[in-house]
């Protein structure tokens, strides 16, 4: 359990390593800004939270080994959660939004199918490659 633990951190701590652009904008923000309505924004960053949270409950799954607990956390923020995107603001999302976007929720779904039988080393892996989709687009948009 302890070698499955450092593993996990290893994991974690080498998929948090992302350059961060200089500043470009007067607020010194250099990230695109999505356009979202306050409305939007709200929804939106409703679905941020979920997606940690879904990294959370992965992560406390695989610490302790419950396979229940990591599919379930991850079923959350995948395609459906991708679905439940209204189309309004879909179709003013930058490409380059989409291009992380889409993979990041089917990087959920695989988790919650390799959560099955892939060993845990695997899933924590897994769940890095996942977090670095999530800290690209951060670094990359801001929702307002």
């Amino acid at each position: 359990m302890k070698t499955k633990s450092r593993l996990l951190a290893l994991a974690l701590l080498t998929s948090a390593a992302l350059p961060v652009a200089s500043a470009a904008e007067p607020d010194g923000d250099p990230r695109h800004r999505l356009g979202m309505t306050p409305a939007e924004r709200v929804e939106f960053l409703a679905e941020m939270r979920q997606m940690l949270t879904s990294i959370q409950g992965i992560i406390a799954g695989i610490g302790t080994e419950d396979r229940e607990r990591i599919a379930a956390a991850a079923r959350y923020s995948g395609n459906r959660m991708a679905r439940a995107t209204p189309d309004s603001l879909r179709r003013r999302l930058p490409r380059e939004f989409q291009e992380i976007g889409g993979p990041t929720h089917m990087l959920f779904e695989e988790i919650a199918i390799r959560a099955e039988t892939d060993d845990m080393a695997d899933l924590a892996v897994l769940t890095g490659q996942t977090m670095q989709q999530c800290l690209a687009c951060h670094a990359m948009f801001r929702a307002d």
